[in-house]
């Protein structure tokens, strides 16, 4: 697995843990009805404490005939913590809020980053802002079918990024939960994430957050400067 892939992985899982547990919208100027919704999507995530999931992954690349996909289970916890257990590819993507692990069993290999650092380089997506100084609400739709009904939220960060162009939440209408996470990055590129089965306020240790390294696992440590500048210098093996 390449650098540039690790990243690009780490800030769109990131994201999904800013929307999840870091939103801050009674601050975004919007309609008075706007402002009842999103008041109330704040609420719900104020009182979850965590959460889990299954979800199925896509990554809708511009040059791709077919999308990659992934799916699996996540669980979410307060302060940073969040753990990607996927099925499809057999990959475990586990934050505790301090240490970020990313680990491919048949790769043989476990990426190991600082959070902290991470969180401190993009803040942004990591929730240490608040979106009305960082993003821009473009518009609020909803759309109907027979099985579900949405409220679709779309923003933008107001300072350009590459992994970041756009964003698009869809929430649930009677459970003010979030659905689905659309992801555009600079090159038109999709990240789409839906959630079901969602679970809310259950017991997850500290631990689960945690992830031990087998034995014989080769280790690859990140670099501080890979998060600021990817691919100039190249990833510490031990």
């Amino acid at each position: 697995m390449h650098e540039e892939e690790f990243m690009r992985t780490i800030l769109l899982l990131t994201c999904f843990t800013f929307f999840l547990f870091c939103m801050a919208f009674h601050s975004i100027t919007f309609g008075i009805s706007d402002q009842a919704i999103l008041a109330e999507i704040q609420n719900r995530y104020e009182n979850t404490n965590a959460l889990e999931a299954k979800f199925i992954q896509e990554y809708i690349g511009k040059v791709m005939r077919q999308p990659q996909k992934g799916e699996g289970k996540v669980y979410f916890k307060k302060k940073g913590m969040m753990r990607w257990d996927y099925q499809v590819p057999n990959q475990k993507f586990i934050s505790d809020g301090q240490t970020l692990w990313y680990y491919q069993p048949e790769e043989n290999q476990v990426f190991i980053s600082n959070a902290e650092k991470m969180i401190k380089e993009f803040g942004f997506l990591a929730g240490e802002g608040d979106l009305r100084r960082d993003f821009k609400f473009l518009n609020m739709n909803e759309s109907s079918s027979q099985k579900e009904d949405l409220f679709i939220f779309e923003l933008a960060p107001r300072e350009s990024h590459p992994a970041v162009s756009k964003l698009s939440l869809s929430v649930d209408k009677k459970t003010y939960y979030i659905l689905q996470v659309d992801v555009i990055d600079g090159l038109g590129n999709v990240t789409r994430t839906r959630f079901t089965d969602i679970k809310t306020n259950i017991e997850l240790p500290h631990s689960f957050f945690q992830f031990k390294v087998p034995s014989g696992v080769e280790v690859i440590k990140m670099q501080e400067s890979s998060t600021s500048s990817l691919g100039e210098k190249g990833p510490q093996k031990k």
